[in-house]
């Protein structure tokens, strides 16, 4: 990247960082772009490589939120339909026939974002069918996920797909498809053990095979093995002398963790069933099954799903919303993302999707595309406010409360941030000292210095471009 500064006199006398830049023996080798557009006028205000493809990180969940927001509307909400089969008898209250939770990737159900409370979602449930007259079943309750197909992205590295920030969607998420490891650590260098795991299942035990040393003073453990599998592996390290500390792992199967607690909570409640008799579905009948909708359970508006997918940078949820725009299909979800920004005059070559998160690092973009991008939100009235609204304000909130406090950008930008191994970025809003709101995007890939180093660097770019 060096060459680029020798080369290109005309932008010379833009951001003062790009200079410190070239001079920087951590940068030397890495690749870095940004573009930063008025908006008053439409004109770059300055820009590095903005045509480079780039490695977004986090900041992909941009692409992908704001398409949905356009494509599926503020309102859009996932719902989950409970059917019966077979013959329900409503003088009787007896079902002879089984009891389906149908998903469509709601990724909220018992979500600790939106669900504080103590009342289990099932509990909710559970009695709108007692409401029903049901006072018996004599078949199954079926956690059935077979409206997204059952797969990770292709290009998640194995490091990642069993820790919480790689749960995979699912057609009937639950608990945030995750679950915790509750750890007691004793003195430094001593291992630590797992006493309790929340949530559990009631017929099915986790597998543990930890190895996990009291030392440091962060949550330096990691786990591994099959997502899908009850049977995890964790290494690494975590703070000494603690009691309850959570280690959070994929949940091996959301759907028949949801059918388990819909059958404790119908139990709870006086309904006569077998309270072992549930299981979980991922395939999709050969043939329509006959069925009555007894309930329907509607998710939070996506503006607010949106909310927390860019305000705490949630995969789950913005692998769920990709999966929502394709019907249940990655690629299909990809090829929507791609054709609604194609439809608003975006180049969309010069994007490359793998994901909807940007957890893969197979993931492109250019900085250019992003920052134009952002410029339509802009002039979109409908889709501005609930966009902007999500993304994390500097000094104030989500992954941007330490960013610019003390500075200009506290309470002015607005950014969503992103961060992989070698990977990090930045795009969003700020006002300059002129009153003027500028769309910028920045990403710094495989840089040769600690995250945190390449953290400091670009702030300090973040804080210019807000004078």
């Amino acid at each position: 990247m060096l060459t680029f500064f020798l080369i290109n006199k005309n932008i010379a006398q833009g951001y003062k960082c790009k200079q410190e830049w070239a001079n920087d023996k951590d940068l030397k080798n890495a690749t870095l772009s940004f573009c930063v557009i008025n908006l008053s006028n439409g004109l770059v205000v300055d820009e590095l490589n903005s045509l480079t493809s780039v490695v977004p990180a986090s900041t992909q969940k941009v692409i992908t939120t704001s398409a949905a927001l356009g494509i599926l509307g503020n309102n859009y909400r996932f719902e989950t339909k409970i059917y019966f089969t077979g013959n329900f008898n409503k003088q009787t209250g007896v079902l002879n026939g089984d009891v389906i939770i149908f998903g469509n990737g709601d990724p909220t159900l018992q979500s600790e974002y939106f669900y504080k409370d103590t009342v289990l979602v099932t509990d909710k449930w559970a009695l709108a069918l007692k409401e029903k007259g049901l006072k018996e079943i004599k078949g199954k309750i079926i956690g059935d996920a077979s409206y997204f197909n059952k797969s990770i992205p292709a290009n998640w590295i194995w490091g990642d797909i069993n820790n919480y920030f790689g749960a995979a969607p699912c057609g009937l998420s639950f608990y945030d498809n995750k679950f915790k490891m509750l750890y007691s650590s004793g003195s430094i260098g001593s291992k630590a053990e797992v006493k309790n795991y929340k949530p559990q299942y009631s017929t099915i035990q986790y597998s543990v095979n930890s190895n996990v040393i009291s030392k440091g003073t962060e949550d330096d453990a990691y786990v591994t093995g099959d997502p899908f599998s009850f049977v995890k592996d964790v290494n690494g390290k975590i703070p000494p002398n603690k009691t309850n500390y959570e280690v959070e792992a994929v949940l091996p199967d959301p759907a028949l963790l949801c059918a388990d607690k819909l059958t404790e909570s119908l139990n709870k409640i006086g309904v006569k069933l077998n309270r072992q008799n549930f299981c979980s579905n991922y395939i999709k009948p050969d043939s329509v099954v006959s069925k009555l909708l007894m309930f329907t359970h509607y998710s939070p508006t996506l503006d607010k799903i949106v909310y927390h997918t860019n305000l705490k940078s949630n995969n789950l949820y913005a692998e769920t919303i990709l999966l929502a725009l394709g019907k249940g299909s990655i690629y299909m979800g990809i090829e929507a993302v791609k054709n609604f920004w194609q439809k608003r005059g975006l180049d969309v070559s010069e994007i490359y999707m793998t994901d909807g998160s940007g957890l893969g690092r197979a993931n492109t973009v250019t900085t250019n595309f992003q920052a134009n991008m952002l410029a339509k939100i802009y002039k979109d009235s409908l889709l501005y406010k609930p966009f902007n609204h999500s993304l994390p304000i500097a000094g104030l909130s989500g992954s941007m409360r330490n960013i610019g406090k003390g500075t200009k950008l506290e309470n002015n930008m607005r950014a969503k941030t992103g961060y992989i191994n070698r990977a990090r970025g930045y795009c969003g809003y700020v006002n300059n000292k002129k009153g003027e709101c500028l769309a910028f995007s920045i990403l710094f890939n495989n840089y040769n210095c600690t995250a945190k180093e390449a953290k400091l660097k670009i702030e300090k770019w973040l804080i210019e471009l807000g004078e």
